[in-house]
């Protein structure tokens, strides 16, 4: 079970359940779901229209979101299904963050409430419809009960219910008491996609653009509270490194300083103010035991990986190869092979808001504040350090300023530091965690080193017939509440399912995922980061020994493939691109394609070299997400999504000397600049399916593309990242 559960004679029934939701509900109580037993403890009072909306007495509408907004306009979407279905006036309709309610706000693909994935969208489309749809039944039947005329004849448009015959007519604010009396249809009846008039228009813009503008937004960082603490934590220099001693003398002489607590990831200053918690954790005096910290170098790390690909080095019983996506015989290989490696650095989430967090516990209760991105994992290790159940841990969710998978970890690390720390000071005071840029790089969780090595052999036509593949890197799954997976597939999410390998006859395809004390997660578009380079990237280098255009190439590809779905991105930009006609005058044009999220993104950049550094002028992109619920904020995503995944082609890298990171802010950790950011145009591929992703589909694309235009301009291949070296 785990360290609160010392005994199953002697637990509790509350033990029991704590225990039984952190090792991923495998024990189910009195027939009860995983949602049910994340959620024992929680306030389900909900209103008349259910859990996902509310309507004031002015007849405003409010849509509860169970995805945290942190950047990427999901509010608005989201608001949307909801107010097509319901007819609801636009202009008068409001987002609120959903409590921590795993029962009922559970994302459907993650089994816990959560947002990640590109999911937000997706995994609610089907149930904010029924629930829109639900809500407007309701004020259909009350106008049909009160004009006793047939509720088919009855017709719903912002926010009014009337009846053409009789000219009657109510506002949803004249007939809500009615309506709330209504039993809610269990199938209500949904609107035909053809007669959407707020979906895929651009009247679907942010709810969050005015309060964000003008500073009224609320973040972590604007929590006050009466009575509030401010902490701060001094962490060891180098991972798996613990507090052997410390002396807080001189940190409990600076004015504002409360007290010192040890916790254990390291050693706290709790004080007034921040600028007293920093200068007092200035002034600590901490002796590190770093008997079983991590001290190798990333070069050392990437050395060892290439090791391991090369066969130097072999597999053993606790660190095996494992085969993906693998048919065939590869020994039955023949003739010439084309063969080559990459490599990838360790990555910085580096976030616009570094991590922080308020919590409160005490008297058997539990509340955090903040930017909370899977409320259901912060509930269970609050839970576990508290010894409660966790649906009674209460969160009050913020909008946070980017994520990119930071502020969702397993381990919940920076809240359950909030958490220790709130429950050495108890009775409910209010204590806010500060990270600084500092603490956030140096302290936090990484997008892992990778390094992979392809092998292919061609058919007559210059057509991939064999594929050996070999990918390095550490486990990002590993720790998961529900065990370490057969196969790990954030490490090869996009090499895993490509076209490419499917239209190649025979496929090795193995990876192998080392213990090392660097701690990993994932990164936008997570395992897409690395793959989409590597397949897109061979492809252009195996087209060009083909004597074959890289367009032609992959069409031929996903002809093989019944990749329908690629080719009509990869055609749509290289039609609105001008693929096959002259470039501008000093730019050359790189093509990529890629599929992530359950959504396919082509891109064609256009690049030129100055002074040595690729300078990206223009991003053609198109894009298969699915119906397109809120298409500039599509755009948008494309938009941020494609400069993200810019920077860290460019610059993007940390690196680790002997157990210590090196990059701690901007200054060392270099991110793309305004005046670097290409003119990027989306083009959206029309489609009735169901929404997919967006969020991360747009950052893995635009490096192979790039590459590939630097490769046709300079005939050499990139074989690593940054391309950009220090």
């Amino acid at each position: 079970m785990n360290a609160h559960v010392k005994s199953p004679l002697k637990a509790t029934r509350r033990d029991v359940v704590i225990g039984a939701a952190l090792v991923g509900g495998s024990l189910l109580v009195g027939g009860c779901s995983m949602g049910d037993v994340l959620s024992i403890g929680a306030k389900t009072d909900f209103g008349a229209f259910g859990p996902f909306i509310k309507i004031g007495a002015d007849g405003a509408v409010t849509v509860i979101s169970k995805h945290i907004e942190f950047g990427q306009g999901n509010h608005a979407g989201l608001a949307a299904i909801v107010a097509e279905e319901l007819e609801a006036d636009w202009s008068k309709v409001k987002v609120e963050q959903a409590a921590a309610i795993a029962k009922v706000y559970a994302n459907t693909g993650m089994g816990v409430q959560g947002t990640g994935g590109s999911s937000a969208i997706s995994n609610s489309w089907d149930q904010l419809r029924k629930a829109g749809a639900s809500a407007k039944a309701m004020f259909v039947e009350a106008a049909a009960n009160r004009w006793s005329v047939p509720a088919g004849e009855i017709v719903v448009k912002d926010s009014v219910v009337s009846h053409a015959a009789s000219a009657k007519s109510a506002t949803f604010a004249e007939l809500l008491a009615d309506a709330s009396k209504v039993t809610p249809p269990q199938a209500p009846t949904l609107k035909d996609p053809k007669t959407f008039t707020l979906i895929g228009s651009d009247r679907v813009r942010r709810k969050d653009s005015q309060s964000k503008a003008d500073g009224t937004a609320k973040f972590t960082q604007d929590v006050q509270m009466p009575d509030m603490l401010v902490a701060m934590v001094a962490h060891a220099p180098r991972y798996g490194a613990k507090v052997a001693s410390f002396d807080a003398a001189e940190a409990k002489k600076v004015a504002g300083v409360v007290e010192v607590y040890e916790v254990p990831t390291g050693v706290a200053v709790v004080a007034e103010n921040t600028w007293a918690a920093r200068k007092g954790r200035d002034a600590l005096k901490v002796t590190w035991n770093e008997d079983e910290a991590e001290k190798r170098s990333s070069d050392a790390i990437l050395a060892s990986y290439k090791d391991l690909a090369s066969g130097k080095t072999a597999a053993t019983d606790k660190m095996k190869w494992k085969p993906f996506g693998s048919k065939g015989d590869i020994a039955t290989a023949t003739g010439p092979a084309f063969e080559t490696s990459f490599d990838f650095p360790y990555l910085a989430h580096a976030t616009m808001e570094p991590m922080n967090c308020v919590a409160q516990v005490g008297g058997g209760k539990a509340k955090l504040t903040f930017g909370s991105q899977i409320p259901t994992v912060d509930q269970l290790n609050t839970a576990k350090i508290v010894g409660m159940l966790p649906g009674a841990v209460e969160i009050e969710t913020l909008f946070a300023g980017g994520s990119f998978g930071r502020r969702a970890n397993f381990q919940s690390d920076y809240v359950a530091e909030c958490v220790h720390i709130a429950k050495k000071v108890g009775k409910m005071r209010p204590v806010k965690l500060v990270w600084t840029r500092e603490d956030d790089m140096a302290a936090g969780y990484f997008r892992p080193i990778v390094h992979h090595t392809v092998k292919v052999t061609v058919d007559k036509d210059g057509y991939p017939a064999t594929w050996r593949h070999r990918v390095v890197t550490q486990s990002i799954m590993k720790g998961s509440p529900t065990g370490e997976p057969k196969l790990d597939e954030t490490a090869i999410e996009g090499a895993l399912g490509s076209p490419y390998l499917k239209a190649t006859p025979v496929v090795d395809a193995q990876l192998i995922q080392p213990d090392i004390g660097v701690p990993v997660l994932w990164w936008r578009s997570v395992g897409a980061t690395h793959t989409a380079f590597v397949m897109e990237h061979t492809i252009d280098q195996l087209a060009k020994r083909a004597n074959k255009d890289p367009v032609d190439y992959r069409r031929a590809l996903y002809t093989k493939a019944d990749a329908k779905r690629h080719l009509a991105v990869l055609n749509l930009a290289a039609e609105k691109a001008g693929w096959g006609t002259p470039a501008p005058a000093g730019w050359t044009r790189g093509v990529a394609v890629h599929e992530s999220f359950g959504s396919v993104v082509a891109q064609v950049a256009e690049v030129k070299l100055v002074d040595g550094v690729p300078k990206v002028g223009r991003v053609v992109t198109a894009i298969d997400c699915g119906t397109a619920i809120a298409p500039d904020q599509i755009a948008s995503q494309i938009e941020g999504g494609t400069c993200y995944g810019l920077s860290a082609a460019l610059y993007g890298n940390v690196t680790v000397k002997d157990g210590v990171v090196e990059q701690t802010n901007f200054d060392t950790y270099r991110v793309l600049r305004n005046s670097e950011s290409p003119i990027v145009e989306t083009h959206i591929v029309p489609s009735g399916a169901a929404p997919s992703g967006v969020g991360e589909p747009g950052t893995p694309v635009i490096g192979p593309a790039v590459a590939n235009a630097l490769f046709a301009l300079t005939g050499q291949a990139t074989t690593s990242q940054p391309f950009v070296k220090a």
